[in-house]
């Protein structure tokens, strides 16, 4: 292991074995420009999780921790509906109907889908995630990514609690952040517009102050002056003709 400001022994070149080196590594530069940020508090938001049977083995445990990771950011059970699915096709259509009706600020998908022999598990894959994107893209309900797609059981029971972390407990937090950071930037955006239009009254209001009024509508002024000019030579030459007639 390197550590900054640490010395070690490096064993593997025996030409530089026995020999202390000293590395310093470099933090992360960090921005000055100020950045719109959700929060990882869930007080007062409402989530739904929909979970697939299919794979209830790993899909349970990732359940599990879903509901803590949501517990321990602030919400309470009270604001978590549950719905069961057969399977992880099934997802993006319970995801979508829950998101349609704006009782929810975050939807949480989650299943488990295992390669098999057959191309069925690459046909699952790819609509599951593209249903439960689209869903998330044209409800504008934040839809947080749970489903496991694993090569096989043991990568599942690793991602399930093991060594690989929790997906679920992830997925939940994913979710209380994105349902933070939309209503930040709605409420950015809305701030943003009511100074635009307000500063766009103003510089027209100014405008009309500073430009005298017979120097305003000037394409109305060239239009009345051609048309004078028009109604002047009709004239002159009903004059003309009335003079021949005589």
């Amino acid at each position: 292991m390197t550590r900054i400001g640490r010395e070690f022994k490096p064993t593997a070149d025996p030409k530089i074995a026995g020999k202390k080196l000293r590395l310093k590594l470099e933090s992360l530069p960090e921005s000055d420009m100020p950045a719109i940020e959700g929060s990882m508090v869930a007080v007062g938001r409402s989530f739904a999780i929909v979970v697939s049977r299919f794979n209830a083995f790993i899909t349970e445990r990732l359940l599990l921790s879903a509901v803590d990771g949501l517990v321990r950011s602030g919400a309470t059970k009270d604001d978590i509906d549950v719905v069961r699915v057969p399977g992880a096709f099934e997802i993006p259509l319970a995801a979508r109907k829950l998101a349609e009706t704006g009782k929810y600020d975050a939807v949480i998908c989650i299943g488990c889908l295992l390669r098999g022999d057959t191309a069925h598990y690459d046909v699952i894959v790819n609509e599951v995630t593209r249903g439960i994107g689209q869903s998330a893209q044209e409800t504008g309900v934040p839809h947080a990514f749970g489903v496991l797609t694993c090569e096989n059981l043991e990568q599942a029971i690793d991602r399930a609690g093991l060594k690989m972390g929790n997906k679920g407990f992830e997925a939940a937090l994913a979710a209380v952040e994105m349902a933070s950071l939309k209503d930040a930037i709605g409420a950015r955006a809305s701030v943003g517009s009511g100074q635009q239009s307000g500063g766009g009254r103003l510089s027209s209001a100014v405008g009309e102050q500073q430009i005298p009024r017979s120097a305003r509508n000037d394409k109305s002024n060239l239009r009345n002056d051609k048309a004078d000019l028009r109604n002047g030579k009709s004239k002159k030459k009903l004059r003309g003709a009335k003079t021949k007639r005589k």
